[in-house]
């Protein structure tokens, strides 16, 4: 039981966090629930099956090829993983009439991103201990919550945009990009120090996802309504 706690700690931080960030116009729980179970349970299925694609069609040949190892992380694993969370994202909240101002698709692909983190947390930390989940809980979850943001902050646009696809695919280019290069240092760990660059990059991410929940707090279409009347 300790385990399972301290998995899940920094994902429930995570989720309260962009839930009071969301300041003008909260998500109703039972979707952000349903996002969440989504992301747990559809999203590890739809990377599964991924996964085994990838590696039948990009097989890795060589762990101490850096080369081999870039393919990895951005395709398979980087790209694999976003995939399924855009997907989930894109067919089932985005096009919920609650979805109503681009702040909305930072918090439904964070809810998502945290489902899959959950999962995905759960099985390292029952699997390496405490000491993972303390790791974890500084590295690869708030990793998986900055790409969802990322991604979020395209998407949010896309549903009030023209051209909804660039914007969409943008969301998935970016999130799979960030994905992608923090673990490609932690993968080719045989070249000494590099693993820095996760960090990094990961600082990068977190910089540019409270820019985006800035942005798209200032630019909500209900912040009028909480403003003071002077």
């Amino acid at each position: 039981m300790q385990l399972l706690l301290m998995a899940l700690a920094p994902i429930v931080i995570i989720i309260f966090y962009i839930y009071l960030k969301d300041k003008y116009e909260k998500e109703p729980i039972r979707l952000l629930f349903i996002s969440f179970l989504l992301g747990a349970v559809v999203s590890i299925i739809i990377t599964t099956l991924l996964y085994y694609a990838f590696n039948i069609l990009v097989p890795l040949k060589n762990e101490l090829s850096i080369w081999e190892q870039f393919k990895q992380a951005y395709f398979v694993v980087g790209f694999s993983e976003e995939l399924s969370k855009f997907l989930i994202v894109l067919l089932f909240a985005q096009r919920r009439k609650e979805f109503n101002e681009p702040f909305d698709g930072i918090v439904y692909a964070v809810m998502v991103s945290m489902g899959f983190a959950a999962t995905e947390n759960i099985m390292y930390v029952m699997q390496s201990g405490p000491a993972t989940a303390l790791a974890r809980a500084f590295t690869a979850v708030p990793a998986h919550a900055t790409f969802g943001i990322i991604m979020g902050y395209f998407m949010g646009k896309a549903k009030f945009a023209p051209n909804k696809l660039y914007l969409n695919l943008l969301g998935l280019f970016f999130a799979a990009l960030f994905h992608g290069t923090y673990d490609f240092f932690l993968f080719i760990d045989f070249v000494p120090g590099i693993w820095i660059g996760a960090f990094v990059s990961l600082a990068i991410g977190i910089f540019l996802s409270r820019k985006a929940i800035k942005y798209h707090q200032n630019s909500s279409v209900f912040k009028d309504d909480f403003e003071p009347i002077s």
